[in-house]
């Protein structure tokens, strides 16, 4: 019950910088408000199988964390050059 209450939460904290972002028209607070969604949502993944003691998804959620904002970061430093061409 307090788990899932802590999960909530988590939610709810990852709600707020997509808030922020919504009402911003700059595009490096919008990609900032993903790359903080996505590492909150593999740490959502991680507690969830940690509750339902799956490894399986705990790996998922490992793989996230560690390359799911590469893609990102590549695409801010193309807009960054294309800024400055």
């Amino acid at each position: 019950m307090i788990l899932n209450l802590v999960l909530i939460a988590m939610i709810l904290a990852m709600l707020i910088p997509m808030y922020e972002a919504w009402q911003d028209d700059d595009i490096w607070q919008k990609m900032l408000a993903f790359a903080s969604a996505a590492t909150k949502t593999s740490i959502m993944i991680l507690v969830v199988s940690v509750l339902r003691d799956d490894w399986m998804i705990g790996v998922v959620g490992v793989i996230i964390l560690s390359v799911g904002n590469a893609g990102l970061m590549l695409l801010a430093h193309v807009i960054k050059r294309m800024n400055e061409v």
